[in-house]
């Protein structure tokens, strides 16, 4: 299985996680914390990046726990 990101998005029924290029759901949740977390463990799991998106839609962080072929010059 290709290394495949995962964006924690809004959607009407809460907080999802969906595969990047897939309309597949992995799961709703109440919170977004709780997408959050849920998203993280995926990422993980898949050597890949995590987008999470703020209520507009806009990506509002990005975490890679996989190798990063171009890894951020800046300190957070």
């Amino acid at each position: 299985m290709p290394n495949r990101n995962v964006h924690t998005v809004h959607s009407k029924n809460g907080w999802t996680n969906r595969y990047e290029n897939s309309n597949r759901t992995l799961g709703y949740y109440d919170t977004k914390a709780k997408a959050q977390a849920v998203g993280r463990e995926k990422a993980i799991q898949n050597n890949s990046e995590h987008i999470i998106h703020g209520l507009n839609g806009r990506i509002q962080n990005k975490n890679s726990y996989g190798s990063d072929p171009c890894p951020p010059r800046d300190k957070k």
